[in-house]
């Protein structure tokens, strides 16, 4: 055999090698009546099912592609390169989970190739299905999610977005082990509620949906301890759907304090924050920091009451959502136990809005002076200078009406409050949302947990407050029996609780199948 006939066959068997490592979409993309009848579906907003492709309109249209690449080979070697990408921790108040870089750019042959399948002939064959005209924008990563990772409630809306989607590369894989994509059902206001069906992932299947104003989705917390889900996601970019005006929630009315006798804080409060020279000290400390934990703050025999009627069945706790803004459990304040009922209304009485504002200096009661008074009392006395300088011509109805607008300014500036007592267990969270951001104003926050001698801040539930629009965490404060949390925020701090992962109901630090923990959560407003 000659060299010619040598390097001929050489470059035969690298096209053949080549060949059996070449990214070929599923067949159904290249089938013409099959994308005929897609299309007609996808108008009339109809179910949809032939060979590997489904579409499903509940409760939002999405596809389900399986066997999306039709070779094996290819799929390994992505999946290799895929797992030896640097990936990062991402982790706030929506989702803990790796993932890797922008993979627009990447040189790796499986990844160049697949990112050009995608946002290539792909995209085609989807803009053609959906009648749409999507832009080349490139918008894909790859993610891990392991034990205990999870993506929570959203809907994807970001200016451009059109189209979700997301490529499994996963082991065999069950209900069990959790990661499912679950799909929400919305309300007549676009929010979500409940979830209506759960994808479970499978290796080499494609998911798309549209992107929309009810397209709620998550990604369930990955139950499984030694399986990593691994996928490719991102987005095919073009004109955005028409969104509704943001639906603002009714909010919970706020009360002004109970009229009690001082002697209810002898009873409940523990005497060292009654004493009127370490309230000084704690004043002057939370004025240094905003915030302050106040250990062994109720007497322990009251605490240990309040605690177990926690616990009791007679106890009517409520689910609390919209799961895109939160998703715990409340009481219904009409079925408490006595103790409980008792310990509310502490809270809410008229000496412990004087005692807090002895321990932090704010004003929540009016025999607290405020940082402005002096000035008032000064202003106060050249006014009057004023009037006697020209001699008194205001009439006294001029007077009258500012002594009445004075009244007014002071009445709507009243000293109010805001509660509930919370129950928080596995799946429970509450999330960042841009209507806090809208309404967010000063106040005084009080958290009182219950029931969490043993809780460990790997599980959750922990309370995290952040800096509006920024990344920054200005402060975290770890649920800790009895010990009262109180922080002053401003207009730019907001706050959420961490997802509560299943670990808080193993193990052997639980005694029940359904471990939680509670509290007293209540904001004051000067």
């Amino acid at each position: 055999m000659n060299k010619r006939q040598q390097d001929n066959n050489a470059e035969k068997k690298k096209k053949r090698i080549k060949r059996a490592d070449e990214e070929q979409l599923s067949s159904v993309i290249q089938d013409e009546e099959l994308k005929r009848g897609v299309k007609e579906a996808w108008f009339k907003r109809a179910q949809h099912s032939i060979g590997d492709l489904e579409l499903d309109c509940h409760p939002f249209p999405h596809f389900i592609i399986r066997n999306f690449i039709n070779n094996e080979t290819f799929l390994e070697n992505l999946q290799r390169e895929l797992l030896n990408l640097n990936f990062h921790e991402k982790s706030n108040d929506l989702y803990k989970f790796k993932q890797s870089d922008d993979l627009k750019t990447r040189k790796e042959p499986h990844i160049t190739r697949l990112r050009t399948a995608l946002f290539g002939p792909f995209r085609s064959w989807l803009g053609e299905v959906l009648g749409l005209e999507l832009e080349s924008t490139i918008d894909i990563s790859c993610a891990k999610y392991q034990c205990t990772d999870v993506l929570l409630c959203h809907d994807d809306e970001l200016e451009g977005r059109r189209v979700a989607f997301i490529l499994y590369l996963v082991p065999p894989w069950h209900t069990g082990d959790g990661g499912a994509l679950d799909l929400f059902r919305t309300d007549d206001n676009f929010q979500p509620q409940s979830i209506v069906k759960s994808l479970v992932p499978c290796w080499n299947t494609m998911i798309l949906f549209e992107v929309s104003p009810v397209s709620f989705h998550q990604v369930s917390e990955v139950l499984s301890e030694d399986k990593c889900r691994l996928s490719l996601s991102g987005w095919f970019h073009g004109p955005s759907l028409a969104r509704a005006p943001m639906y603002r929630e009714p909010s919970i009315p706020r009360n002004s304090h109970l009229p009690r006798d001082e002697t209810l804080l002898l009873e409940w409060v523990n005497p060292l924050y009654l004493d009127v020279s370490y309230q000084g000290q704690v004043q002057t400390e939370f004025e240094d920091s905003s915030e302050i934990q106040l250990k062994s703050f109720l007497k322990k025999e009251k605490f240990k009451e309040v605690s177990e009627a926690l616990r009791l069945d007679e106890i009517q706790w409520t689910k609390r959502g919209p799961p895109n803004k939160r998703n715990y459990e409340v009481a219904v304040l009409e079925a408490l136990p006595q103790c409980v009922t008792e310990c509310w209304e502490v809270l809410h009485s008229e000496p412990f809005f004087l005692l807090l504002s002895n321990l932090t200096g704010l004003r929540l009661h009016y025999l607290c002076p405020s940082d402005e008074d002096s000035e008032e009392d000064a202003d106060g006395v050249k006014e009057e200078e004023n009037l006697m300088d020209k001699g008194a011509t205001g009439s006294s109805e001029d007077t009258s009406s500012s002594a009445d607008e004075k009244k007014k300014e002071k009445e709507l500036s009243t000293p109010v409050c805001v509660g509930e007592i919370r129950r928080w267990g596995h799946g429970n969270y509450s999330l960042l949302h841009d209507e806090d951001a809208a309404v967010a104003e000063y106040a005084l926050d009080l958290l009182l947990p219950m029931g969490c001698a043993d809780w460990r801040s790997e599980f959750g539930g922990f309370t995290s407050y952040v800096a509006n629009e920024e990344d920054e965490e200005l402060l975290t404060v770890y649920p800790e029996d009895n010990s009262v949390a109180l922080v002053y925020r401003d207009k730019e701090t907001l706050k959420f609780v961490k997802h509560i992962n299943h670990r808080s109901s193993t193990g052997p630090a639980a005694e029940s199948p359904c471990r939680a923990f509670y509290d007293f959560c209540f904001a004051y407003f000067e």
